[in-house]
């Protein structure tokens, strides 16, 4: 009977090493993906007028709003149902997985091209562009929800690394001649490439034909987060629809440039569920009392980062973020405070529906995710309509404010279900 008593607080060393160096891994991933993106505004933003910089920022948020389909479809129920299930089952839901995303971003490509086409000017070929690298860019990300599934975030750090790397040349060729269409075609491509390194990391061929059995399956959770997960991407593309149509593309250049600046948490928070969902899983199974101290740590230590990097931008020298944005500079220099706080914000969410994920309460997630995304929405325009990107911006505020509030009481609510801590079904695997 001693023996287990020594070797359990070794066991507890082995699991918790074991999980930071997952979590390690997602870190450095998380690192890689937002310098990515950061450094790619900064080169879209130099080369284009402030409106060409809002045309590219409403296809970027275009992007959001299909990329969200795919996870709510897709990437979500996956990560939820299989972050700990046995490899082999892992591995013929991941064939499944990924063939539903590459449907999905066909399908999408295509009325997406087909709109641009219709529209004309820059936003239409903007639009086209996007079209054409959507089922590409949609499979890069599964492949990253796959390997942090699995235990392997190493796989996902290198995929991104590829991603970066073809990028850079990809870039240089749209920075002889530039344009929207060039700059999005290229981020498209180069990620397209990551995509199909995904393939050969994990040895699995994506298997589109199954798309509708792999609907069928998760069709308890696939909805609703489609819902939760369309709900707010789409909030933000009609907010910022909206404010173009009341301050014009300019103010959305403001709106991008300041979300550039915040660019490394906004795209912690867009990946977040990547690292997070999977770890809380793990605990829920391993120690469920620990669920909510480890949603309230992820959501704290989130917020706390956001704090440093917002005053951080504020004592930045005007020289300096003149050098990174150009002619967008001033305008999204008088933003910095509100997305500071509008980013702490929606990190506390994070935290509260990482752990609704992992419990599976989709129902409940929903219900917060729906309220969220209408304050987003209604407030976000309001303020546009009071204050232009300023006001819009100090909108986001109140909106974020009220959505932690309505996160939090919703896991509160969930973990008090006496069903809450049990493991969900994983479904058919044949």
């Amino acid at each position: 009977m001693a023996v287990p008593a020594r070797t359990a607080p070794a066991a507890d060393r082995s699991r918790l090493l074991r999980a930071a160096r997952r979590i390690g891994w997602g870190i450095a991933d998380q690192g890689v993906s937002s310098l990515t993106n950061f450094a790619l505004g900064i080169v879209v933003a130099r080369a284009l007028d402030p409106a060409g910089f809002g045309v590219f920022g409403l296809a970027w948020v275009t992007y959001g709003v299909v990329l969200n389909v795919s996870r709510g479809l897709c990437s979500d129920p996956f990560t939820v149902r299989f972050s700990a299930a046995d490899p082999a089952d892992r591995a013929r839901a991941v064939a499944r997985m990924t063939g539903c995303t590459l449907l999905v971003g066909t399908v999408a490509g295509a009325v997406t091209a087909a709109v641009g086409a219709g529209l004309g000017d820059r936003l239409g070929a903007a639009f086209v562009a996007l079209g054409l690298v959507l089922p590409g860019i949609l499979l890069q990300d599964a492949w990253r929800f796959a390997f942090f599934a699995a235990g392997t975030g190493r796989r996902a750090f290198v995929n991104d690394v590829a991603w970066a790397v073809a990028l850079v040349p990809a870039l240089a060729i749209a920075s002889a001649r530039p344009s929207v269409f060039a700059f999005v075609l290229a981020w498209g491509l180069s990620g397209g490439l990551a995509g199909l390194l995904g393939c050969l990391q994990a040895g699995i061929r994506p298997r589109p034909h199954l798309s509708l059995q792999w609907v069928r399956e998760q069709r308890d959770l696939g909805p609703r987060y489609l819902v939760e997960n369309v709900s707010l991407s789409g909030a933000a593309q009609l907010r910022l629809y909206g404010l173009g149509a009341v301050a014009g593309l300019a103010a959305v250049g403001a709106i991008r440039g300041g979300e550039l600046l915040i660019g490394p948490f906004l795209a912690l928070l867009m990946g977040i569920s990547v690292i997070s969902v999977p770890e809380a899983t793990r605990v829920r199974r391993a120690a469920p009392h620990r669920l909510v101290h480890f949603c309230l740590l992820l959501g704290a230590v989130q917020a706390l980062a956001a704090a440093v990097w917002g005053a951080f931008l504020l004592v930045l020298p005007d020289a300096w973020g003149r050098a990174l944005l150009g002619d967008v500079w001033p305008a999204a220099a008088v933003l910095i405070v509100p997305m500071t706080l509008t980013v702490m914000g929606s990190s506390l969410s994070s935290g509260a529906m990482t752990g609704l994920r992992s419990l599976g309460a989709a129902r409940r997630s929903l219900r917060a995710q729906l309220v969220a995304a209408a304050a987003y929405a209604v407030l976000g325009i309001a303020g546009a309509v009071l204050g232009g990107a300023p006001g819009s911006a100090w909108g986001l505020v109140a909106a974020t404010s009220l959505a932690a509030a309505v996160w939090w009481s919703q896991l509160r609510a969930g973990l008090r279900d006496p069903a809450a801590l049990a493991p969900p079904p994983t479904g058919r695997t044949p």
